[in-house]
């Protein structure tokens, strides 16, 4: 994130909706952080139908983000991809936006693309919601996707 230009989103009512959340495996701690944001925000939404669910890594939450979109109306994904001395962190974010966005279009629900994709752990835990991060990813997702699902309900009345 640039820094700049956050629409500072608290809540929306969101009452009644079904929110999924998928969150991977790797840095355990961080995105166990994460779903609880998720989850923080979805309540303060209003939301109270909240599924979640782990995978292994980043490479695996598109298609469970997809099993995800069929039964909910917006869903988040949560992941850290961290920047090595090879192309690995290329394709792993190559293939998780993609496959995200994909998943979005197909299913015409919304989902959050909360996967930090970073140089450092310590940029990670600076955009995952910790008592001194500057960003919530967790939270900032989830709030946009349920914004995002109420946008596709009033498009679709």
């Amino acid at each position: 994130m640039a820094g700049f230009g956050d629409p500072h989103m608290e809540t929306v009512d969101a009452s009644g909706l079904r929110l999924g959340i998928v969150g991977s495996r790797w840095h355990a701690d961080l995105i166990d952080h994460m779903i609880e944001r998720a989850q923080a925000a979805a309540k303060e939404c209003g939301v109270t139908d909240v599924l979640v669910t782990r995978v292994a890594g980043a490479v695996e939450l598109p298609v469970v983000a997809q099993a995800l979109a069929r039964k909910c109306d917006a869903v988040v994904a949560l992941g850290v991809v961290i920047k090595g001395e090879t192309q690995h962190f290329e394709y792993v974010c190559e293939a998780v936006t993609t496959g995200l966005t994909r998943v979005a279009l197909d299913e015409s629900t919304p989902v959050g693309h909360g996967v930090l994709t970073v140089h450092s752990l310590g940029q990670a835990r600076d955009r995952a919601g910790l008592e001194d991060s500057i960003e919530d990813k967790g939270w900032a997702t989830a709030v946009a996707v349920l914004d995002a699902a109420l946008a596709l309900r009033g498009v679709n009345d």
